[in-house]
């Protein structure tokens, strides 16, 4: 695979035919992983992060899950590709700034990626639509255990994986849930399921992670720790949260329909309305009214058009991907016109 090829594609976790799909966009799963032999990344030399790297593409390339992967050599990209990357939800914000020896693993259909020196010596993830974090934990687990046939991890029998930072400590695995909760936000609900989510230990974040803010009523839902947990532990526990979060959000929609039916349709249309006729369109414009169509969508009164077709706009859309696809850098003006032509364009105007 290469990098043109891989703007071409559409990457897995955008497919609208899965579990949860109306409320659920995706689940990602993430393990943190260092090797015995190296120093963690921050304190490592550039000789040393340089065979970290060699020693985890030797690796990867007697990985199946990684066969035919698109190896990135981070240093030769320019800042645009960087940002398409973390537009792509393939590397951290943080991965993206300039600094010490970086490489990066791309599977199949991005389902699978790995992030090399980034927080730790090794970031493996999956990314796959809708919720069912059970069949990416069977996934991402089988690839880690390939990797370690070859590769020496740092760990502890007391503490487990051993990471840079210790909230990672323990399984080393992140789960999160990205979700889609515009009824709760517009009964004014959100606040208070976030406070319960928050007190579960739990933690909320915007649609690109940590430092991030909350765009189109899109949540990251992900655990805070991973230390004295076992990986199966933590799925329960997250899926059974998101399970009663999705359960108010469609308690919510129903009351929406049921005491403001008028206004939420309004809303709605009007907001497809705009998406269709927009000449200019900021990048947080369409995140807003891409929410109500979607919610429009769940909700059986937009039926022209599928819920993927948002969801591909909700990358395809983003700046980095706007300029790749004009082949030129454009000011902010300019590409709130080609975002606004793409739309109408997807959307058949």
């Amino acid at each position: 695979m290469t990098f043109k090829e891989l703007y071409a594609q559409a990457p897995v976790w955008l497919q609208s035919k899965a579990t949860e799909t109306e409320v659920v966009v995706s689940n990602r799963i993430r393990l943190a992983r260092n090797l015995t032999s190296h120093r963690f990344v921050h304190r490592n030399t550039v000789e040393g992060l340089n065979q970290v790297l060699d020693q985890v593409r030797a690796a990867v390339g007697k990985c199946d899950y990684f066969k035919n992967c698109l190896s990135v050599d981070m240093i030769r990209l320019s800042t645009i590709d960087k940002l398409f990357l973390v537009e792509r939800h393939l590397i951290s914000p943080l991965f993206a700034e300039e600094g010490k020896r970086k490489g990066l693993f791309i599977g199949d259909r991005e389902m699978l990626s790995l992030m090399v020196n980034e927080e730790d010596h090794i970031r493996l993830q999956a990314l796959e639509p809708g919720f069912d974090l059970v069949n990416t934990w069977r996934i991402i687990s089988k690839a880690d255990d390939e990797l370690n046939r070859t590769l020496d991890y740092a760990y502890s029998e007391r503490f487990g994986y051993l990471t840079t930072c210790p909230t990672n400590t323990g399984s080393g695995l992140r789960a999160s849930i990205l979700i889609h909760l515009p009824a709760l936000v517009l009964t004014r609900e959100i606040d208070k399921v976030i406070r319960g989510i928050t007190q579960v230990g739990l933690t909320v974040r915007g649609l690109f992670g940590e430092g991030t803010d909350v765009s189109g009523n899109l949540f990251q839902i992900s655990n805070q720790t991973t230390l004295g947990q076992r990986e199966e532990e933590i799925i329960e526990s997250i899926e059974k949260i998101v399970h009663q979060i999705i359960a108010y959000e469609k308690e919510a929609r129903e009351t929406l329909l049921k005491d403001a039916k008028s206004q939420i349709e309004d809303k709605i249309w009007r907001a497809y309305g705009l998406l269709k006729n927009a000449r200019l369109l900021s990048s947080h414009e369409y995140m807003n009214l891409s929410s109500a169509v979607r919610l429009g969508i769940n909700l059986g009164l937009i039926r022209d058009l599928p819920a993927q077709c948002l969801n591909e706009l909700m990358v395809l859309t983003r700046p980095s991907h706007l300029q790749k696809m004009e082949g030129r850098e454009m000011e902010s003006v300019e590409r709130d016109m080609v975002r606004a032509t793409f739309v109408r364009e997807k959307l058949g105007v």
